[in-house]
């Protein structure tokens, strides 16, 4: 009898092991699947964009056992996800990544039978450790806790597949000794740009905490086909997975699918065919700036993706599309720019605000579009 009653709780034991790994494996293949699919020339580089911060979070559900006894809360979640530290667990608490019945907890809040908690962490990489990589890196700010980049066009910003080495994440491991810096967001491989690394697990919880709320001041600067009418304005239209490409988004036609996606725009320049827009992001989706602008009838110039790799505006001459092709060859890659970023510093609490520049590549072509307008504008005079 004894022996029984010991294989009913070792196996009691063995199936609730099993139900939180299967919880936490599905998890994780929401996080890595379906944020990460292999891209169509072996990539996963266009799914690294800055403007979907949620792929860089867990997120877990757990409702207390009825017979579960009075315990601190920050304990009972480290007996439940095996792998974290309870020391990781309490600057998550802190940082208020932890809720029971809705509502932020505290790490000694001392949990009660079927207490729902819900909890989001910043994502660790577990699959396999950053090769350091001897890569120069445009670095625009660095202090113990934050290292600010200034990224170029064409980088991959995290291994994948496809890309196992030469990205921004083994160039920053070199530039630490060896110590791997930890992503809060990601920008696109040919979106040049600000972008800020944690450099320990307490910076990366405040800063991810920002981006999560979308307390972070982000511009960018965006050459469009086109002439934008209105001066400024504001797209407001659920992202979703575009079901008849899976490689790329859409804005949803039912406002009760995709995820709620804000993005204010206001135009700098316009060139008749093309026009430079600055967007601000009020959420934070994968592609949105690239889909929003698409919605509203203004694909990226030269956004293969998207199909602004070809004439969308302007003549049926040949000396046009010579100039557009010329266009095409001064600026390869999609015209986005994340040119400023502003954080509040993860120790000091002081704001931090950085601007980049525009590139060569979208600088020489703004003066291209310039110099053909000109021209054009004094043949019709």
């Amino acid at each position: 009898m004894g022996s029984s009653k010991k294989k009913n709780t070792v196996k009691k034991l063995a199936d609730k092991l099993s139900a939180l790994s299967s919880e936490k494996e599905e998890v994780e293949s929401l996080s890595l699947s379906d944020e990460y699919p292999e891209s169509d020339d072996g990539g996963e580089e266009d799914f690294q964009d800055d403007e979907n911060v949620e792929e860089l979070f867990e997120h877990y559900h757990f409702t207390v056992d009825k017979g579960q006894s009075m315990m601190r809360l920050d304990k009972y979640i480290t007996s439940r996800m095996f792998e974290t530290s309870r020391s990781r667990v309490q600057m998550a608490i802190e940082a208020g990544y932890v809720r029971v019945g809705g509502k932020v907890a505290k790490s000694n809040y001392k949990i009660k039978p079927l207490d729902e908690i819900s909890l989001v962490f910043p994502y660790e990489k577990r699959a396999r450790d950053i090769g350091p990589e001897n890569i120069p890196l445009d670095i625009v700010y660095e202090d113990d806790d934050v290292l600010v980049i200034n990224k170029k066009a064409g980088m991959v910003v995290h291994p994948g597949h496809g890309h196992f080495s030469g990205t921004l994440v083994n160039a920053v491991a070199y530039h630490l000794g060896g110590k791997n810096g930890i992503l809060v967001h990601r920008i696109d491989k040919d979106t040049s740009g600000i972008l800020v690394i944690a450099k320990n697990e307490e910076a990366q919880m405040k800063l991810a905490k920002q981006f999560f709320d979308h307390t972070t001041k982000r511009k960018y600067v965006a050459i469009v086909w086109g002439n934008v009418e209105q001066d400024e304005g504001t797209i407001d239209g659920n992202i979703t997975r575009d079901e008849s490409d899976r490689m790329r988004f859409t804005v949803s036609k039912d406002p009760n699918k995709g995820k709620h996606a804000v993005t204010h725009f206001r135009v700098l320049e316009r060139f008749g065919y093309v026009t430079v827009v600055e967007c601000i992001l009020e959420t934070g989706r994968t592609h949105q700036i690239r889909v929003h602008m698409k919605h509203i009838g203004h694909t990226l110039f030269n956004d293969e993706r998207y199909g602004g790799n070809k004439i969308l505006q302007g003549t049926i001459y040949s000396k046009y599309k010579q100039f557009i092709e010329n266009c095409f060859k001064i600026l390869p890659r999609q015209g986005l720019h994340a040119k400023t970023l502003g954080f509040v510093h993860p120790s000091t609490g002081k704001q931090m605000d950085f601007d980049s520049p525009l590139p060569e590549d979208m600088k020489a072509l703004i003066e291209k579009m310039r110099a053909y307008i000109k021209s054009r504008n004094d043949i019709e005079a």
